[in-house]
């Protein structure tokens, strides 16, 4: 893996590079913005970390040319601003992730290995394995759920149920519906059995009951997971 580190503050770029190089990544190291342009232009990089403050060109503007150029790899920005305006542009420029400075070598080394992780998984030849909603990763193949990075323990059941209503995104499946698919048995009106499980499931999703973010009860039709 191939990372660009871009900070005028040679320390921080060398302690950065020091924690990259103990992971086994290789390390693209710059000072300013015209080698971190150069290295962008010449190498096939899979990751930046830029600085914000770089007195050539600030990191905003490096960000702006790296998804100019259409390249897709992640982007952390680092600055020692905190202004949520600042967070905000960095974000819209296409950056991935955000730490403020002074920051934990090791925080920033796990952010570093779970953008490259979605990265990776996102780009994989078997894509199509993935679903991804709103920070909920679905691994069809290796019927795994991740929330947020984390991976959230699944019953195989409550598995299937999730992988279904994501599968339909954006149409509501009946409970009847559901339950035929899941349990492969026929739907009777006094079965509430879909509905423990969806309750189980939003809670292990961490949903608020009353506004869930991924499981939304449509009343008197069934559930879905919207666009």
């Amino acid at each position: 893996m191939n990372i660009l580190v871009l900070d005028d503050e040679k320390e921080i770029a060398d302690l950065v590079e020091v924690y990259l190089k103990n992971e086994n990544y290789n390390v693209y190291k710059c000072y300013n913005a015209k080698d971190a342009i150069e290295c962008i232009d010449k190498i096939d990089l899979d990751m930046a970390i830029l600085d914000v403050m770089v007195k050539d060109k600030d990191g905003f503007e490096i960000c702006r040319y790296i998804r100019a150029k259409e390249l897709k790899f992640p982007v952390i920005m680092l600055t020692a601003k905190i202004e949520d305006t600042d967070k905000i542009t960095g974000l819209t420029l296409g950056a991935d992730d955000y730490i403020t400075k002074p920051f934990n070598p090791l925080e920033l080394i796990a952010r570093v290995k779970s953008a490259l992780r979605r990265y990776t998984l996102y780009n994989d030849k078997n894509s199509d394995d993935i679903i991804e909603i709103n920070g909920l990763v679905i691994n069809r193949k290796e019927h795994k759920c991740e929330l947020y990075d984390k991976e959230v323990d699944l019953t195989p059941t409550e598995f299937a149920i999730l992988l279904y209503l994501a599968l339909n995104k954006g149409k509501v499946v009946s409970s009847e519906e559901l339950f035929e698919k899941v349990w492969k048995e026929k739907y009777f009106d006094s079965n509430n059995t879909v509905m423990v499980h969806i309750r189980r499931l939003r809670e292990k999703l961490n949903e608020d009951a009353k506004k869930p973010k991924f499981i939304k009860t449509v009343w008197g039709v069934g559930y879905k997971i919207e666009d």
